[in-house]
């Protein structure tokens, strides 16, 4: 069966960075940069130029130095965003701007105070516009998925036709179910005349846990875009995870049958060099990436893994980059995982000796949690004599923690401006 291509947008260095604590010097986005190209996304939006100097200067230096991914930039639907995005995007070989507006009742009239009209025009002018700087331009309208429907596909029809060439529907609050993302995808695609015309992109917010559910969904319905990030992050409770969404369509291929760029060796990697530059950790039963993601404590599993590693693994820790699986030792822990760390270690014991040292690894582990390398041998060494620990064992050391940079204030020109900035 052939697989039917994906766009894979990445928007950490936007929507994610925006996000409290996680704010990026443009160096640390520079970096952050080259791990996304050599992951092999397919767009890489940069960042919000207007929202600072810094900003700007960011996107403009990505332009410049980094290649093969599109470099996309967010602009509001006025002509200042706009002008600013395409300043800094005019280094890159292949470069996008990303124009939005909200099209919500509820946006439209507390937050923007304009008639439906009013955003109908709007966003028109902001595409041709933004074709002036480049032929690849993205329309999303905000809070689409809470948008009246005929209203949308209204204004969907007029922004392809005035030269948009991929279209988000994003769930930007995480209000959908993934039943209602599907059905609303299949729905609007049908209904807009010009939609064999362009890409139909998904943009999902976590707020209720189903981010990545909603934006698999999505796909069911006729998107070929997704929009995400590395570790989630992003706004409020962050957007859907880059590398949930491209393991389950990899592993789950029989559901799902598309293919992407993304080489997911590089997945782990562009997991911990966020959390390095950040200084935020993923937490530890975070899904493919997180710290327990390939470790097994429980007895049962161990023995499992120990017979089959298909017993509990569904997919192979060394394909998304992850060194190897980890048997924990813990309060948890079997006879058997016990057996091969100590032989892991160098050393072979009896029956007697091994029933002795499991019993005190058990109540270490009561008391301290987990059961470090050093730890074993010194149990070992009470049971039969000293055992030496090889450099595996050496306590992990803290990662040192980057600096955060001040996050620009959007709230100084609102009557200049006009809009807010979540996508």
């Amino acid at each position: 069966m052939s697989s039917e291509r994906l766009t894979v947008f990445d928007t950490t260095l936007r929507d994610g960075e925006q996000a409290p604590g996680f704010s990026m010097h443009i160096d640390e986005k520079l970096k952050m940069a080259r791990q996304l190209a050599a992951l092999g996304v397919d767009v890489l939006e940069a960042g919000f130029p207007i929202a600072s100097d810094a900003d700007a200067e960011a996107v403009r230096v990505i332009a410049t130095q980094i290649h093969g991914p599109v470099i996309a930039a967010l602009a509001r639907c006025n002509s200042k965003d706009i002008e600013r995005a395409g300043w800094s995007l005019a280094p890159a070989e292949r470069r996008r701007i990303h124009v939005f507006i909200a099209t919500s009742d509820l946006h439209l009239e507390r937050k923007l105070r304009m008639s439906r009209e009013d955003c109908l025009r709007a966003a028109m002018t902001a595409v041709r516009l933004a074709r002036q700087f480049t032929d690849d331009v993205q329309f999303s309208a905000e809070d689409a998925t809470r948008s009246d429907p005929d209203f949308l596909w209204r204004v969907v029809e007029a922004v392809i036709q005035s030269g948009a060439t991929t279209i988000n529907l994003p769930d930007t609050v995480g209000y959908s179910t993934p039943d209602e993302i599907r059905v609303f995808f299949d729905g609007m695609i049908n209904r807009v005349p010009s939609s064999d015309q362009v890409t139909w992109s998904t943009h999902c917010h976590d707020d209720l846990g189903l981010a990545a559910a909603n934006t698999l969904s999505a796909l069911a319905g006729g998107a070929r875009q997704i929009e995400c990030t590395i570790n989630g992050i992003g706004e409020r409770a962050g957007n859907a995870s880059l590398e949930e969404v491209i393991m389950a369509i990899r592993v789950r291929a029989d559901r799902m049958p598309f293919a992407t760029r993304i080489d997911t060796r590089e997945l782990y990697a562009s997991s911990q060099l966020l959390t390095s530059l950040t200084g935020e950790s993923v937490q530890a039963n975070k899904a493919i990436v997180g710290r327990n993601a390939f470790a097994h404590e429980a007895g049962i599993h161990q023995d499992g893994m120990l017979k089959d590693r298909r017993t509990y693994e569904i997919m192979r820790p060394e394909d998304v980059g992850v060194p190897q699986a980890t048997l924990v030792l813990g309060k948890h822990s079997g006879r058997h995982a016990v057996q091969r760390r100590c032989e892991q270690l160098g050393v072979t014991l009896e029956r007697r000796e091994l029933d002795a040292v499991y019993k005190a690894v058990i109540a270490f582990a009561d008391r301290e949690k987990t059961v470090s390398d050093r730890d074993l041998a010194r149990i070992v060494a009470s049971v039969r004599g000293p055992v030496s620990v090889p450099a595996v064992g050496k306590e992990p050391q803290p990662r040192p923690v980057a600096a955060p940079s001040a996050i620009a204030d959007f709230s100084t020109t609102p009557a200049e401006m006009g809009y807010g900035h979540g996508v």
